[in-house]
């Protein structure tokens, strides 16, 4: 997650700031929104994995994640702002993934009517981020 967070930041910050607004179609997210997206879903995540940890068998509703977008606000922010809150959401992820013993990674939760352990979610936080950019540089560049 680590050399993830690197390697986005650096290649964020190499696009020009028109880019970080662009559109390649009606409806699609920017560049910021995407990276807006990023950030919310890895706060959902982790707080899901908490739950999961820590053996609450709450199930936990989904979200919808365009809505989020719509509201996020996120091509009125500068993109160091951004970048910022990502590396700071990113560094407490870590930290809490960290703080998990082996047993922790192994329990399960539900969310979204979806079972996931604790280590799946480690995994889709990742994965997600590279997913995202990915797409960023097939349809953006």
């Amino acid at each position: 997650m680590a050399d993830n967070l690197k390697t986005t930041q650096g290649f964020i910050r190499s696009f020009p700031a028109e880019k970080l607004v662009y559109r390649y179609a009606d409806g699609k997210w920017t560049i910021k929104e995407t990276l807006v997206h990023i950030i919310e879903d890895e706060r959902i995540y982790a707080y899901r994995t908490l739950r999961f940890a820590r053996n609450d068998k709450t199930e936990l509703p989904g979200f919808e994640q365009d809505d989020y977008a719509i509201y996020s606000g996120a091509n009125e922010r500068e993109i160091e702002d951004i970048l910022r809150e990502f590396a700071a959401v990113r560094q407490a992820t870590i930290s809490l993934f960290e703080g998990f013993n082996d047993e922790a990674l192994l329990r399960t939760g539900i969310a979204d009517d979806k079972v996931m352990s604790v280590r799946a979610a480690a995994y889709h936080i990742a994965g997600h981020e590279m997913h995202h950019i990915n797409l960023i540089e097939e349809r953006y560049l």
